[in-house]
C-alpha cells in the first residue's frame, strides 16, 4: 500500500512537490534497519497516535526506562503499557482499529524517526514477564519506517526518566492525581486506601498547585 492518496496528490501538485514525494517513499524502508533501531531502543519516550473504531484519532506520550521499546525484528517492535488513569484510549483504540504510527524523538540532536504500523495489544504476552508494572503489552508490525528533516525540532538539554517508570519490582510512587480527594471512590479497588496510608489525600487545588511545578 502507498503512502498516498487523492488529498495527498493534490496538495503536491499544488505546491510541485509530487517528484520529491515520490523519492521519499522510495527510501522509506519498509521495516526496521539497524541504524533505526539503534535509535528506538536507545529512545526513552515516543508518541503514539490511534484511531478509534469512529475515525476519532487522539495522540498520546509515552514513556519509560531507555530501552523499554523493543526492536524484537526487522517488521516487529514491542513496548508496554502501563498504568495510566483508566481511560486506556490508546489500547481502546487499538484493540479496535489497529493502526497506529509512532514518532521516536531526540531532541538533542535533534533527530527523529516515523514509523508507520499496525498492532494488537495483549494481557498474555510472554514479554509482559519483562516489563515490570506494565498492565498490557503492544506488539507492532512495521510497514514503514523513515528518518524525517529534523528542521523544526527545537534543540533542548537532556532529559531525566520520570521517577514514575516503574522499577524493577514493578513499583513507583503513587501519582498525583490518585490522592486527589474527589477521586478516592472513583478509584480501582486496588487503589482503594492507598492515599491515606502514603500520607494522605490532597485538594484538587494542590494537585492543580502540583501540575504547575512539574511535579503532578
Amino acid at each position: 500500500m502507498g503512502m498516498y492518496g487523492e488529498t495527498h496528490r493534490d496538495l503536491q501538485d499544488k505546491f510541485d512537490s509530487r517528484r520529491i514525494a515520490d523519492l521519499l517513499e522510495s527510501m522509506a524502508v519498509p521495516g526496521i534497519d539497524e541504524i533505526a533501531r539503534l535509535f528506538i531502543e536507545s529512545r526513552s519516550f515516543f508518541f503514539l497516535s490511534t484511531v478509534d473504531a469512529e475515525g476519532q484519532p487522539t495522540v498520546s506520550y509515552k514513556g519509560g526506562a531507555p530501552g523499554f521499546v523493543r526492536v524484537i525484528d526487522a517488521s516487529t517492535l514491542a513496548f508496554p503499557s502501563y498504568d495510566g488513569n483508566g481511560m486506556f484510549l490508546s489500547m481502546g483504540n487499538i484493540a479496535a482499529t489497529s493502526r497506529i504510527g509512532l514518532l521516536f524523538m531526540d531532541f538533542e540532536k535533534p533527530h527523529r524517526v516515523r514509523v508507520h504500523a499496525t498492532a494488537t495489544v495483549s494481557a498474555n504476552d510472554p514479554l509482559l514477564a519483562d516489563y515490570p508494572g506494565a498492565d498490557l503489552v503492544v506488539r507492532a508490525s512495521v510497514q514503514q519506517a523513515f528518518v524525517n528533516c529534523p528542521r523544526y525540532i527545537h534543540k533542548q538539554t537532556p532529559m531525566e526518566v520520570s521517577k514514575y517508570v516503574p522499577d524493577e519490582h514493578g513499583k513507583s510512587p503513587m501519582p498525583g492525581w490518585q490522592r486527589i480527594d474527589l477521586m478516592q471512590s472513583f478509584l480501582p479497588e486496588g487503589l482503594q486506601g492507598r492515599a491515606e496510608a502514603e500520607g494522605g489525600t490532597i485538594a484538587i487545588e494542590e494537585y492543580a498547585a502540583l501540575v504547575e511545578r512539574g511535579e503532578g
